[in-house]
């Protein structure tokens, strides 16, 4: 009989990957995928620790988890990921009821860990954290069939002082295009209408393999996948977006008019002490052309309020900043202090609650420009992708090209037809609030 495992998936999308990658490995193994921890002899929490509340997010859920070793069936509880990595020691240390480690580049390795551990061994699976990506590593996606993300390209190379993911990835090391290629292919070939190209930082793509930033070249490529209606681009740095990957962006209809372009702050003084390689001028500078040449195109940025040292003055020019230009999406993160980066060791660290105030009041800021936004969508007709059916309600949702899974709005309209999650219909825009649309359905598409 096949052993039944869970998985705990924690973090970002890329995250999300290693974890279908992980349990492709299981599944051609013969093990039995679940998601009733209860019930599972094995389970997988693959972690987080980005920022600190990512971090405890990871603990809770590893000591919730390990309850299950005396209340449920578990045998063998596994710990991956950002955080198993960068504490591998303290994870064993302080929580016996772990059976094994496995590092960020180490997932490839999780059946043998887990054959391992069910016999009664402590075992831990590193390795190089600049290692070549495998590219064979087959792949249950769990997310809805209809989209699906695809990464492109492992580690940093940007070295942000705020940021530890250099340390748990490594070095940026690009994805070849025929492997990138030959996945897509088979992601739609399963049923994927829309993919999502992750990495670090998208806009880097290439430069380590082919000796320029290569992906204009590669979205040229994915756009000739006969069935794929929607690619969606996020991660991208502004200084790396270049005229081609514009021009790609503006001629190519299968490519969103959709970018998620994370600047963290826009005072340049803050921007220097990141480790940013943005000027405010230089952000103003692409922005107006990604506008001008990209009609309609929907910015998505993040910014970090409290970064040490950050004074009234610097902060007030980010919020100038946030109200010239208009994000048509925007995330606000308060500074967390993490051990091992260089911005950990500035003076002037902000308190908690400064650093709280501030974020607030950008988030206030952005929900009267979202809601402004928002209402001149009124009587504009609009292409969405259908998430669903609101449970007991003849009410559908969906998501725009404006809207990525999980972060963005949705677009909600009724309907007595039925319809499947993964349909494309048009809906003409009624009602708006701060991030959600309702609509009603001018005709449907045949895909």
């Amino acid at each position: 009989m096949s052993i039944p495992v869970t998985f705990v998936s924690l973090g970002c999308d890329k995250n999300l990957i290693d974890s279908e990658n992980m349990l492709g490995l299981l599944h051609q193994a013969g093990f039995q995928i679940i998601s009733d921890e209860s019930q599972a002899e094995v389970i997988v929490v693959n972690t987080c620790c980005f920022i600190q509340d990512a971090q405890e997010e990871s603990i809770e859920n590893i000591l919730e988890m390990s309850l299950y070793k005396k209340e449920g069936k578990c045998k063998a509880l596994i710990v991956t990921g950002c955080m198993a990595e960068r504490y591998k020691d303290e994870i064993i240390k302080e929580i016996p009821e772990v059976d094994g480690i496995v590092g960020t580049t180490g997932y490839d390795q999780i059946v043998s860990v887990i054959q391992q551990t069910l016999e009664g061994q402590k075992v831990k699976a590193f390795e190089s954290i600049h290692r070549t990506i495998n590219a064979e590593v087959p792949r249950v996606v769990s997310t809805p069939p209809h989209y699906a993300y695809l990464k492109i390209a492992e580690g940093c190379n940007n070295h942000c002082t705020y940021c530890i993911i250099p340390t748990l990835r490594g070095n940026y090391r690009s994805r070849t295009m025929e492997s990138i290629i030959q996945e897509a292919e088979t992601l739609v070939e399963r049923g994927a209408k829309e993919l999502i190209l992750v990495a670090q930082d998208t806009t880097r793509y290439g430069i380590d393999l082919y000796g320029s930033k290569t992906l204009p070249k590669l979205l040229e490529k994915l756009c000739q996948i006969k069935d794929l209606h929607w690619i969606r681009i996020l991660y991208c740095y502004p200084e790396e977006i270049t005229d081609e990957l514009i021009e790609v962006m503006a001629k190519e209809p299968k490519i969103c008019k959709y970018i998620d372009m994370p600047i963290q702050h826009a005072n340049d003084q803050v921007l220097k002490r990141m480790g940013r390689r943005s000027t405010q001028s230089q952000l103003k500078q692409v922005i107006a052309k990604m506008r001008e040449e990209i009609p309609g195109i929907c910015l998505r940025t993040t910014l970090i309020t409290g970064f040490p040292g950050e004074t009234e003055e610097e902060f007030q020019d980010m919020v100038d900043f946030v109200k010239e230009i208009q994000f048509d999406r925007l995330g606000v993160f308060t500074y967390s202090q993490e051990e091992g980066t260089k911005a950990a060791e500035y003076v002037n660290q902000i308190s908690e609650e400064i650093k709280q105030e501030r974020r607030n009041y950008v988030m206030e800021l952005q929900q009267d420009i979202s809601a402004s936004l928002s209402q001149q969508m009124m009587g504009q007709t609009i292409e969405i992708l259908i998430e669903g059916k609101l449970p007991e309600e003849e009410v559908y949702c969906g998501r725009s090209y404006k809207d990525s899974p999980d972060v963005d709005g949705m677009v909600f309209f009724p309907s007595t037809e039925e319809y499947l999650s993964g349909e494309f219909i048009t809906v003409k825009i009624k009602e708006t609030d701060e991030y959600d649309l309702v609509g009603e359905i001018v005709n449907e598409y045949s895909q």
